[in-house]
């Protein structure tokens, strides 16, 4: 599934291709579970993108800019 997120850093919107089904993206919407049980098949840089909606190379770029 094509997910989008709007970047809690950049205000960027940005997408990736997640293993994931709507019911498990309603679920976590909901915000009454937690992400690792809802996806237990996703990596953490997937899971980083549905709370905060960076991407794996913005998250690698703000950690070098501190």
């Amino acid at each position: 599934m094509l997910v989008k997120r709007k970047s809690i850093l950049s205000g960027k919107l940005n997408e990736m291709e997640l293993d994931i089904t709507q019911d498990q993206l309603d679920r976590f919407m909901e915000g009454k579970e937690l992400v690792q049980n809802i996806f237990p098949n996703l990596n953490g840089t997937e899971r980083e993108f549905l709370i905060s909606g960076m991407t794996g190379e913005e998250w690698d770029q703000a950690c070098l800019n501190i």
